[in-house]
């Protein structure tokens, strides 16, 4: 396929990066930041473009890889294509791409940095097409990158990225405040990760419910007023210990 890449930020660079080592030729980079733009486009051989208006009309697959805020100014600058145009968005509607004839999505359902390989394989690939004959499409492109390709329409895929936020934005936010009460003390966060490695261990063959340990699941009271008492002095991380918790308790 002739594929043009449209953003270069995390999900671009790891997507466009895995349609080339498929052996697709990454004709044409745009984005908003020329810097990101010319780095993504030399590591694929494609070439830079400045304007949209600069696209190439004609290229089989059109792949929309930017912030959820840009996906609809930018699908309505672009020209009338001819190829099958996706976002890859976990929080936006299809409808978005409504005003091409073949148009669709193709959410990764995984966490990327540009600094970190990640194999398409085991990353699940969620798809929602217009017709029959752009879903056939996309489900061939999706099952060439991974195993695990899911159909999802644009309500039910709202609820995934929702699930997604909680169970890996605001984890590894709870990371760092971990980090910051540690660093407070003069404590290394090295000494977290294995106790991080096996929670996330543990919830690969078993229900998060099933595995709940700490104070407040164990109704722990004085455990808890202690770790509030450290908290004193942050009302933040205070309030959202007390959330935590009560939410905790609340789910036995």
């Amino acid at each position: 396929m002739k594929i043009i890449c449209i953003g270069s930020g995390n999900v671009a660079t790891h997507m466009a990066g895995a349609f080339k080592k498929k052996g697709h030729d990454l004709i044409q980079v745009w984005s908003r930041d020329a810097d990101h733009a010319e780095a993504l486009a030399s590591s694929l051989g494609a070439k830079v473009v400045a304007d949209l208006g600069e696209i190439d009309l004609n290229a089989d697959l059109y792949l929309i890889a930017i912030k959820d805020d840009a996906i609809s100014s930018v699908a309505h600058a672009l020209g009338e294509v001819s190829g099958l145009v996706v976002h890859t968005s976990g929080a936006t509607s299809i409808a978005e791409l409504d005003r091409f004839k073949s148009h669709g999505v193709l959410y990764p359902l995984q966490t990327f940095s540009k600094a970190k390989e990640v194999d398409f394989k085991d990353i699940p690939l969620c798809i929602e097409a217009v017709d029959a004959d752009s879903l056939n499409k996309l489900r061939t492109i999706a099952a060439e990158l991974s195993k695990l390709v899911y159909e999802v329409d644009s309500d039910k895929r709202k609820i995934l990225h929702l699930s997604a936020v909680f169970a890996c934005n605001f984890v590894n936010h709870l990371y760092e405040l971990g980090a910051q009460v540690l660093r407070s003390h003069d404590l290394d966060f090295e000494m977290l990760r294995p106790l991080i490695m096996e929670t996330a261990v543990k919830v690969q063959t078993e229900m998060p419910a099933s595995v709940q340990t700490g104070p407040a699941v164990r109704d722990d009271e004085q455990t808890i007023l202690k770790h509030l008492e450290l908290l004193e002095s942050s009302p933040h991380l205070k309030e959202i210990y007390q959330t935590l918790s009560e939410s905790i308790k609340n789910s036995n």
